[in-house]
């Protein structure tokens, strides 16, 4: 269009030269007049183009600079929100580091107190004369010690495993929820069952500080699993000891209370026989869990004449009942199927009678197909056993999220300048 306009005006302006000049030729100016005529008018039509050409382009400078100053002003906008945005994330994220930093010291502190006591246990112990070895051979009273000696090194070098066993609904044998549990390794790797260690720790007393400090490591753990699935429930063994521990009970509630989103995805679990010699200690730090939100189950089940009113009031969700011990308890009567323990009530029924109360009935131990049949008909909802899954250990680097500094590890139970029990930093 520009290509287009120059060339218009510049034919508009000769023209108008022309038209003057022809004016004064005829007029009688002779060709001198008409010639000046046309130099002067071109030369005034060009002025006066320069002069309109320098108008428009300072007109179109100024709208330039103004939407030029617009865009700074939308800039130092945006940049002063961002500014805001940023110094909030900021903010946020340095409170939220002040209170996990919190949350890890207490953890931290609660540890050295678990780890501390039951260093101080083990000393005690296995500084003791060999007359206080009940009797036991002088070769035994040995064993004991060094069995001791590795469950104590397997603690400080943090050698504590997590394995989780499937528990599935049934009949879709779908995952629904997982039963934790904790192992050892010796220093060659070699895995220590409970029934290993236990035989020597529970003698000298020392239970108490193995179930605390592994349940512990246990809720640690949930809460990292629990970031990535809060659908799946993992239950977790609690004995009646550690809920009756004055010293470390208080510090795990107050752990838990500071992790009440845990409540959904972590089951607190404890035998028939310790749940019904429970003591009022015992009974009113349950229902302290439960008023946190957290739920309970009953392993071990030897009886299925159980007070409900009891399992309901006490917060238990759940009851685990071996599938051998089950299906030895239908008898066929006139009436029908019954289980041995409630001859008055139908076998069928049972399942019933427990959701009444708000119980779920787990049969564990579940190694067959064929028992399957029996379980389905007595419609039972879930399931758990090497049939659906056997434990597997959770992977290493979940695990070391979850681990304590080794240093501080090996400081605590008694390595290279270990400060007395009871000392805090």
């Amino acid at each position: 269009m520009r290509r287009l306009t120059l060339p218009l005006l510049s034919a508009s302006y000769l023209s108008l030269a022309l038209i003057l000049a022809l004016s004064l030729w005829r007029n009688g100016g002779g060709w001198g007049a008409g010639v000046a005529g046309l130099v002067g008018m071109l030369a005034l039509c060009f002025t006066f183009h320069g002069l309109i050409g320098r108008a428009l382009e300072t007109e179109g400078l100024r709208k330039e600079l103004e939407q030029i100053r617009l865009a700074h002003r939308i800039m130092i906008t945006q940049m002063e929100r961002l500014d805001a945005r940023v110094t909030e994330v900021v903010s946020t994220v340095a409170d939220d580091a002040v209170r996990r930093n919190e949350e890890l010291s207490g953890e931290v502190h609660m540890l050295e107190d678990l780890v501390q006591r039951m260093s101080q246990r083990l000393e005690e112990r296995m500084s003791a004369p060999a007359v206080h070895a009940s009797g036991r051979a002088p070769h035994q009273t040995r064993q004991s010690a060094a069995l001791l000696e590795t469950v104590r090194a397997a603690l400080a070098d943090n050698r504590v495993d997590l394995y989780l066993q499937p528990i599935v609904g049934l009949p879709q044998r779908r995952t629904v929820f997982y039963e934790s549990f904790s192992r050892l390794r010796d220093e060659t790797g070699r895995i220590m069952m409970p029934a290993e260690y236990l035989s020597v720790a529970e003698p000298e007393g020392l239970v108490t500080s193995i179930d605390n400090l592994l349940l512990f490591r246990c809720v640690q753990i949930v809460r990292r699993l629990a970031k990535t699935d809060r659908k799946v429930g993992i239950f977790c063994n609690i004995s009646t000891a550690s809920l009756a521990d004055e010293t470390f009970f208080p510090q795990f509630l107050d752990l838990l209370a500071a992790n009440r989103d845990l409540a959904g995805a972590l089951i607190f679990e404890l035998g028939q026989a310790a749940f019904d010699a429970r003591g009022a200690v015992e009974a009113r730090n349950m229902g302290k869990l439960a008023d946190l939100g957290f739920r309970f189950s009953l392993d071990k089940v030897v009886d299925l004449d159980i007070d409900f009113q009891d399992l309901a009031r006490s917060d238990v969700k759940f009851l685990k009942v071996g599938a051998q011990f089950l299906l030895e308890q239908l008898t066929d009567t006139d009436e029908g199927l019954v289980l041995k323990s409630i001859p008055d009530l139908a076998a069928q029924d049972f399942s019933s009678l427990t959701r009444r109360y708000g119980v779920e009935i787990i049969v564990e131990k579940v190694e067959a197909e064929r028992q399957i049949v029996d379980i389905l008909e007595l419609d039972i909802a879930y399931g758990q056993g090497h049939l659906f899954g056997e434990p597997r250990a959770i992977r290493d680097q979940v695990l070391a999220e979850t681990d304590p500094p080794a240093d501080f590890m090996r400081t605590s139970m008694g390595g290279p300048g270990r400060r007395r029990a009871g000392a805090r930093g």
